[in-house]
């Protein structure tokens, strides 16, 4: 440590609080600018971890104004969906207004992406719908808070990463599957049917047997509703002048809105059809008035009269404690990664948002919720700026609350069941099935499967198997390797058989590998060296040094030496650290000169054009089949003459 004297003139000045840091010859900066470094570091976390101190600084009127209209925009939207799919998920209408306006508050402050707005969605919905069949609505709120721990878990150890696993095929098998539950669970409302299902078949069934008994009025209205809402979709596509700015806006926003237009006016039908007599249609009925009550979330309820401890509770809610947080940030981090415009998402983050929200909304009786995609593009459509808008979203679902609980008894079922289907039909996602089928039709498999088994065994063991199917085809390649075998003839004609691996040395494909190379080397007349190519290798296990060092010794008992060619350092010191005796080289020169000092320096004869006998295959039951490489053919290694023995790929 050393200390500075600074000289002005005939001013000599010392500075202590500046030294000098000296190690191995590196200078270090001064302690101030340790401080700088220190406070940037913490200005890097503030804005990663509270997104609205780096966006508020700079808001203005401008954006203010954009946020008002997107968030007045997307609350019209919000409002009829969130009494929709509280239905959907066998809840009273205001459970989904409960759930509408804690989420648009925790973004504003921890959300790192502007155009999300947090609330019920269709498929977090079905998967309630799922859990509180047979119980009551404690069990709702309990699987939101605990799906809020579960995301708070996952996002301080940073477990962002298992959404990784969940591929597209499995995504899309998923979402369609769902999709096509949810349309079908509508049909009672939507036709005015009363029964109790269970599941997709089982509701496809009843849906048959009492479709004699389905009332007219409710079937006319929730046709017509689906029909205008279709068309009111497209309205906003219409190719309009340029010039005509603000009709294109109008129209825009009349489309956008179509979802409260439509339950607006069959409202006022239903209202004026019930003061005057008798309404034909199946109404919403009583709405519970006001805000939710703030209160600790349910850890016990009375169910049949039976107190249920917490523990019983979350044994009934089995695996969706895990499942219903991992859909819920995988929809949610799909929604950022649309709208990020080519920038990164912080997963981490995410889960940290959605853990808060879904935390706090249980105490004011919210079911689970995450980012919904269609109020999202509604909100990204709208010209939204910063997250400030879901504040006016808020707002709106608060004042939905506290002044038009009255008015929503008038609500037809049909209506509603309408404006879910119209959202759902378009999570279908038929149209990437040609893509795969394109590019890699192994890919259709688990997007299939996962398809098939949410619908007839559930959305919650669907995924779980499709994952795990996933995974299986993931390893495959592991344990079944692309291996290719050729005779090789240096400069100084010594032959060997080179084996060239296309994937990874793990310990799946281990037993393959070698019951491959033993057959290639025993075709071999003489003593000819076996090489395997590990360029193409980017990593090894120790079960895999330890299989390929039994069979180095196996092929030395019969005097045929084995080398590794070229493997990276990390697959080097694999095979070092694992105590392996099979010989390494690094590059195609000192594999020459390794060959010649494991031969005696004694060239082995040029193997003539033609193979002395034929060969079929490397097959375990069948023997070796000859190909005589093109001559034209550009070598692998530097070589005067080469044979190549046909590739095999047992996939």
């Amino acid at each position: 440590m050393f200390k500075f004297k600074i000289k002005l003139g005939k001013l000599t000045v010392e500075r202590k609080s500046y030294e000098l840091y000296i190690k191995e010859g590196d200078v270090m900066a001064s302690p101030s600018k340790h401080r700088m470094k220190r406070q940037s570091w913490y200005i890097r976390l503030m804005h990663k971890r509270l997104p609205i101190t780096k966006w508020l600084p700079e808001y203005n009127s401008q954006k203010a104004l954009a946020d008002v209209i997107a968030g007045i925009t997307v609350g019209l939207t919000v409002i009829p969906q969130a009494l929709a799919y509280a239905t959907l998920a066998g809840l009273p209408p205001q459970y989904g207004l409960y759930s509408s306006f804690v989420g648009c508050f925790m973004y504003i402050v921890l959300g790192s992406c502007k155009d999300i707005t947090l609330g019920p969605t269709a498929l977090l919905a079905l998967m309630t719908y799922e859990q509180i069949q047979g119980r009551n609505f404690d069990y709702a709120v309990l699987l939101c808070f605990l799906t809020g721990i579960v995301q708070l878990i996952m996002g301080l150890l940073h477990l962002g990463v298992l959404i990784d696993f969940i591929s597209v095929p499995v995504t899309v098998g998923f979402t369609s599957a769902t999709s096509v539950i949810i349309a079908v669970s509508q049909l009672k409302g939507l036709l005015g049917l009363q029964f109790k299902s269970r599941g997709f078949i089982d509701t496809v069934k009843k849906v048959i047997v009492n479709i004699p008994n389905a009332k007219l009025a409710d079937s006319l209205l929730g046709l017509t509703c689906i029909v205008i809402l279709l068309l009111m979709r497209k309205i906003k596509d219409l190719d309009l002048p340029p010039h005509r700015r603000g009709l294109k806006r109008a129209v825009w926003l009349f489309s956008t809105s179509r979802n409260a237009i439509v339950v607006l006016v069959c409202s006022i039908m239903a209202f004026i059809w019930e003061n005057n007599s008798e309404s034909p249609f199946k109404l919403t009925g009583t709405v519970k008035e006001g805000l939710p009550p703030l209160s600790l979330p349910p850890f016990g309820t009375m169910v049949d009269g039976r107190n249920v401890t917490l523990l019983e509770m979350c044994a009934d809610l089995g695996s969706s404690i895990v499942l219903v947080p991992i859909i819920g940030v995988l929809g949610n981090v799909a929604i950022a990664k649309a709208f990020a415009s080519g920038e990164s998402v912080d997963a981490t983050q995410e889960l940290i948002t959605l853990s808060f929200a879904n935390i706090l909304g249980s105490f004011l009786s919210a079911m689970p919720i995450t980012g919904s995609f269609s109020r999202s593009a509604v909100n990204h459509a709208s010209g939204v700026a910063t997250q400030f808008g879901s504040l006016y979203t808020g707002i709106l679902v608060l004042l939905a609350l506290s002044l038009l609980t009255p008015y929503f008894y008038f609500i037809p079922k049909a209506s509603l069941a309408a404006v879910i289907i119209c959202a759902v039909i378009f999570m279908i996602e038929y149209e990437v099935v040609k893509p795969m089928w394109r590019s890699r039709r192994a890919d259709l498999v688990p997007a299939f499967a996962t398809f098939a088994l949410c619908l007839v065994v559930g959305v919650e063991l669907g995924i779980v198997a499709g994952v795990l199917l996933n995974v299986i085809l993931l390893l495959y390649p592991s344990a079944r390797p692309q291996l290719e075998a050729e005779i090789v003839t240096n400069h100084y004609g010594l032959n060997y058989l080179l084996i060239t691996v296309g994937n990874s040395l793990y310990f799946p494909g281990v037993e393959y590998i070698r019951q491959y190379v033993t057959r290639a080397a025993s075709k071999q007349s003489g003593n000819v060296p076996v090489v395997i190519d590990c360029r193409y290798v980017l990593g090894a296990d120790f079960t895999a040094a330890k299989g390929l060092c039994a069979l180095s010794n196996s092929l030395s008992a019969r005097g045929q030496p084995l080398l590794l060619l070229s493997p990276r350092a990390s697959v080097a010191s694999v095979f070092s650290g694992a105590g392996s005796s099979v010989l390494v080289v690094l590059n195609a020169n000192e594999l020459d000169v390794t060959l010649q000092e494991l031969t005696g320096q004694i060239a082995l004869p040029v193997i003539p054009d033609e193979p002395k006998r034929p060969y079929t295959s490397l097959k375990q039951d069948e023997s070796l089949e000859v190909i005589v490489a093109d001559e034209n053919a550009s070598p692998l290694l530097t070589t005067v003459y080469r044979k190549k023995i046909s590739e095999v790929d047992d996939t």
